[in-house]
């Protein structure tokens, strides 16, 4: 016991000696005389530049580091931090950021050295940024490149030439300007222009010979694209074969479809738009906010109800939204687009009514005939969903699954014997006016 209380004292000890020599640590004095001479060649500088810096460091003690620190107004943008082991000459780059939309102005480039006291000294130099006017730009496409000259437009540029399609995948090169200068490449990422990358920008003409790609070094503006106007609004291109608007709609809006040549021929989802002409439809669920999204492989829109900018969900209340996952059911065919357990082809039902949402599809087309294995879900994507003790039918067409009927709870299938007429419209309503755990789930066939 007399040996264990020792070891207690002797830990005890340490323990204060290791907090004595902490704060002794945090408490180092700063000493030296670190001195630095950095000279000022910082002039011609443009976005996406790398500028060298060669700076003299000395100090009476031993020095640390020497950064280079650049600043937009207040926010550091770029950083270079050289060891700096003794006295000396040093020379090191800072990248220039090229972004979308920043104007030509003054950046600070600031200096600090720091000797192993931490002690520092700086130097600072305003440094004037501008985005470079290039001679040309370069278009390239897999089988060619063609020079973009400036329009006379502020930081346009154009080339013009009897491209061999209307199509014109390409990403967009610059030149390298001087020593310091770079080659920025522009490409296609999220439905926009950027910076960095090569992914080809889908360019696509409406008239086919010669005619003119153009690029906004600046806004980062481009064309042609194709378009697509829904009440005059261009929608926004998320890829070559989609578009999508957010919009907010009245019951019972009449709505106008321009710039689809063939929208004769695309399918069109009852739940959502009753057709008066070709172009012309009438929106059929209550009023609200809907993101509308053009799938030009599959000649579709597909509609979904917001939530602010993202894809609403089934409140508490039961206002919102409700979603249908699973399999043997998918718009606009079952051929080209069975959603399946694929959360992202979620379908959404249209809410005709407070709390109340609707599925009209037609068999062989939409749903299959003979067996049906789908459930309603509170979000697109995993989480809550319709179970056994949450919805029920009385439907003598579909049945909800408990887990011991032939489907997982929640799931639907179709009564024993029944099988849907082909070409025949059948309508699904889920009500949840008592309550989102009392759905009730009703089946009609038109």
């Amino acid at each position: 016991m007399k040996n264990f209380k020792y070891l207690i004292l002797m830990f005890m000890g340490l323990v204060a000696f290791n907090a004595c020599t902490d704060d002794e640590v945090s408490e180092i004095q700063q000493s030296g005389n670190p001195v630095l001479t950095v000279d000022d060649q910082f002039a011609d500088v443009h976005f996406g530049d790398v500028v060298p810096f060669t700076v003299s460091v000395s100090d009476e003690l031993s020095l640390s580091t020497l950064a280079a620190i650049l600043y937009f107004g207040e926010e550091e943008v770029e950083r270079t931090t050289i060891r700096t082991k003794e006295d000396g000459e040093y020379s090191g780059t800072i990248e220039v950021p090229f972004s979308k939309d920043i104007p030509d102005g003054t950046a600070t480039l600031e200096f600090v050295l720091t000797n192993t006291t931490l002690k520092q000294a700086t130097q600072t130099f305003d440094v004037p940024i501008t985005r470079a006017q290039y001679p040309y730009l370069i278009l390239v496409t897999a089988d060619a490149s063609y020079p973009m000259l400036p329009t006379g437009e502020a930081n346009e540029y154009a080339a013009t030439a009897a491209f061999p399609s209307t199509d014109l995948p390409a990403y967009i090169k610059t030149p390298v300007l001087d020593d310091k200068g770079t080659e920025i490449v522009f490409g296609w990422e999220s439905g926009a222009v950027t910076e960095g990358i090569t992914t080809e920008i889908p360019f696509v003409s409406p008239v086919g010979g010669t005619y003119s790609v153009t690029f906004n070094i600046l806004t980062y503006e481009a064309a042609p694209f194709f378009e697509i106007l829904v009440d005059g609004v261009n929608m926004e291109m998320v890829d070559k074969e989609n578009y999508q608007i957010d919009v907010d709609l009245t019951q019972g809006q009449i709505l106008t479809i321009d710039g689809l040549d063939d929208i004769a021929d695309w399918w069109i989802d009852a739940d959502y738009l009753t057709k008066q002409e070709d172009g012309v439809y009438t929106f059929v669920p209550i009023t609200g906010k809907y993101r509308i999204s053009a799938n030009l492989k599959l000649k579709y829109f597909r509609v979904e109800v917001l939530d602010g900018s993202s894809v609403a969900s089934l409140n508490s209340d039961g206002t919102g939204a409700i979603w249908v996952i699973g399999d043997n059911v998918g718009k606009p065919s079952l051929t080209d687009n069975v959603v399946g357990w694929n959360t992202d082809n979620a379908l959404c039902m249209a809410p005709i009514a407070d709390q109340k949402y609707q599925l009209t599809v037609v068999g062989g087309q939409n749903i299959s005939t003979d067996a049906i294995n789908f459930k309603f879900f509170h979000q697109k994507g995993w989480g809550g969903e319709f179970g056994s003790t949450t919805i029920s039918t009385s439907s003598d067409l579909v049945f909800v699954g408990d887990g011991t009927n032939g489907r997982d709870s929640g799931n639907l299938g179709l009564v024993s014997g029944v099988t849907l007429e082909t070409g025949a419209t059948y309508v699904f309503t889920v009500d949840v006016s008592a309550g989102i755990d009392q759905a009730v789930l009703t089946v009609i066939k038109q």
